[in-house]
């Protein structure tokens, strides 16, 4: 497989369609070498319009998000090279390598211990060493106990790398005045790209920019059914 032409043809045919036009952003997938940070039992798909799942298949809704999906997300937060990022699932660590190549410092959050090592892999291969894979359930310890094992917030830009039903307050708190969340909001099958800004102390701003959908993320809370 000619992984060069793949991957001009995954920005060229996939993503700038998807309306991604940012030149950084382009050029940053043109470097970053994807097929590395996928399973090697899916390495041939590495570069296609699709999720791409991740081991365990004890937790088969585990995945990369599409390439689109990805730069598309990188694009919408605009992250800069003094900014401290908090990622929610790290998966293989192609997230938290691209956040890292435009942000001072990363801290990514995986529940599975199996993919955690598999990132800090992918990452450490890749000499990445702004990036740091922490295995926690954020739904859980995070929301209790933010301010330890290196996690001590507040962070200018947090994403949610999976989608929710919605955005707890407690990961809203660790957002900066001027910081920037993005997560994947919603049910199937209406799903929405969400970019929340804290504009002041108390105070957000919330854009639902474009649709798509994800698998969700392990343990975050679903909204309760009303039954009769």
């Amino acid at each position: 497989m000619n992984f060069e032409q793949a991957r001009f043809n995954m920005i060229e045919q996939q993503i700038r369609p998807w309306e991604v036009l940012d030149s950084q952003i382009l050029s940053l997938l043109a470097v970053v070498k994807r097929e590395d940070f996928v399973p090697l039992a899916h390495k041939s798909l590495a570069f296609a319009d699709m999720e791409i799942p991740l081991p365990p298949h004890a937790n088969p809704g585990q995945c990369m998000l599409a390439p689109k999906v990805e730069a598309r997300i990188l694009q919408d937060l605009a992250v800069q090279k003094h900014e401290n990022v908090l990622e929610i699932g790290a998966g293989s660590g192609y997230m938290a390598a691209l956040l890292a190549h435009r942000a001072q410092r990363v801290v990514s959050l995986e529940i599975e211990p199996s993919l955690a090592h598999m990132a800090r892999q992918n990452l450490q291969r890749a000499g990445i060493y702004n990036a740091e894979v922490l295995e926690r359930d954020a739904s859980v310890e995070f929301a209790a106990a933010p301010a330890r094992d290196g996690l001590a917030g507040p962070f200018d830009v947090i994403v949610i790398s999976g989608s929710v039903a919605e955005v707890p307050a407690w990961l809203l708190s660790m957002l900066k005045p001027g910081g920037r969340l993005s997560a994947i909001v919603g049910s199937e099958p209406v799903m929405c790209a969400t970019l929340i800004s804290r504009v002041a102390d108390q105070a957000w701003r919330t854009t639902t920019a474009w649709d798509t959908v994800a698998p969700r993320l392990l343990n975050f809370p679903e909204p309760s059914k009303f039954h009769f």
